[in-house]
């Protein structure tokens, strides 16, 4: 069951034909990555991060999961310290297939907590009961997994204050390595919006946002984890994702998959989103690529700001378009100039889309 805020790529197994199985879906992600060693040629060096992501992977064989990690190994080689990290529903995985995975070779394992409450897992129409989370990452810390990472939301309505320092607390009580916080966002069309649109629930709001983000900053902090993207927090360097680095930085990346996107030296595509359509395009030997685009300077500037600024380590002032830019968001005390870059400061986390905004007026 796809939760009710949810509004990934998905479908049921009766909607899936053609070549589109469950069954059949290792193999079919295996020849889009044959067909990337065709695209990028030899010169390209071996993946540095494997992400297993876009909702639940797990809900895979891990046998189908190992085959696909073999074949970015054989296809297109993986480096020595690569991070390879899977999504998991705690209700997804047990001990058996922790260990499996760990044997296959994925290192870093991020679980879908998202609250401690029931009431709250129950307006998210999350499937796990309340201690699932805490008891898998234990079991993936006894599998040897290098990182453990627990995503949180907050903002959920009828979720109170003290709701979302238990969540925070519950996450804690297992020593993560990294803790992802998400407020909650109504995306059209999935069942969440639907009931709000009917008052059945209210909308988010937006001073109980801002309050939550604070009371995270602070918990997270006093338990040794800082901040490192304005939705992320780590142990230290070593546990930040380098995977998502990789996209905050503008980096390139092969996404596979049915409505996976590509970005590869400015060029930005994106598959054809239902997997039958993709199934029957790589077993015709044609490419799953919906449309593409060619990000214009504007464009990459754009994205480096809207992206870089999120993060601790901050943007180059030498990037604005007009350095004179940096001043308004100092003086307003929403960031500060550290070496030539331009850092958030707390409050300027909370406004940091407006921050954008101003520094590409």
């Amino acid at each position: 069951m796809r939760c009710g805020y949810c509004d990934f790529n998905t479908y049921t197994a009766r909607e899936l034909h053609g070549g589109a199985a469950q069954s059949e879906y290792a193999d079919t992600a295996i020849r889009e990555l044959r067909l990337a060693r065709t695209v990028l040629g030899d010169a390209e060096p071996a993946a540095e991060t494997v992400f297993f992501g876009g909702g639940t992977p797990t809900l895979l064989p891990v046998a189908d999961l190992a085959r696909m990690l073999d074949a970015v190994r054989s296809e297109l080689g993986l480096a020595a310290d690569a991070e390879v990290t899977t999504e998991a529903n705690p209700d997804s995985v047990g001990p058996a297939e922790l260990d499996a995975l760990r044997a296959a070779g994925v290192n870093r394992i991020s679980f879908g907590m998202q609250s401690a409450v029931p009431h709250v897992l129950a307006t998210l129409e999350r499937t796990h009961a309340p201690g699932g989370p805490e008891a898998a990452a234990r079991a993936a810390r006894d599998a040897g997994f290098d990182q453990i990472s627990l995503d949180l939301i907050y903002g959920t309505p009828g979720e109170s204050l003290d709701d979302w320092r238990r969540s925070l607390e519950a996450a804690l009580s297992v020593q993560p390595d990294h803790i992802s916080a998400y407020s909650l966002i109504v995306e059209p069309g999935t069942r969440l919006a639907a009931r709000v649109h009917r008052g059945e629930i209210p909308a988010p709001d937006e001073d109980d946002l801002a309050d939550k983000y604070l009371l995270a900053e602070e918990v997270l902090t006093a338990a040794g984890l800082h901040w490192y993207e304005v939705s992320n927090w780590a142990r230290d360097d070593a546990a930040r994702c380098r995977h998502n680095e990789g996209y905050w930085h503008g980096g390139d990346w092969w996404g596979v998959g049915p409505g996976a996107h590509s970005h590869v030296g400015g060029v930005r595509w994106w598959n054809v989103k239902h997997p039958t359509a993709y199934a029957q395009r790589l077993a015709a030997g044609q490419s799953p690529a919906a449309a593409r685009e060619i990000l214009t300077v504007d464009e990459r500037l754009e994205e480096r700001v809207l992206l870089e600024l999120r993060l601790a380590d901050g943007l180059s002032v030498s990037e604005l378009p007009d350095p004179a830019l940096a001043d308004k968001p100092v003086q307003r005390g929403l960031a500060v100039l550290s070496r030539g870059r331009l850092v958030l400061t707390l409050q300027g986390r909370l406004l940091a889309d407006a921050v954008v905004r101003d520094l590409l007026s």
